[in-house]
């Protein structure tokens, strides 16, 4: 399965230090740096990613 990165949505615009894309890889998903996407990708499984995306919600809802 080819990867298709889709930056999100919370990345701004081209002075945005916080720019991160997500994609589908055939076993899980990947994120990367959409500013450097040369640099590789962090790996996870389907479970991994959706406990890291509760965490970020948890985090974000406590500030």
């Amino acid at each position: 399965m080819s990867k298709q990165w889709r930056k999100s949505s919370h990345s701004g615009g081209a002075n945005d230090e916080h720019c991160v894309e997500v994609g589908r890889l055939a076993q899980g998903m990947g994120v990367r740096d959409s500013k450097s996407p040369e640099a590789g990708h962090l790996s996870l499984t389907s479970d991994q990613f959706a406990e890291l995306v509760a965490g970020i919600k948890r985090a974000s809802y406590d500030r």
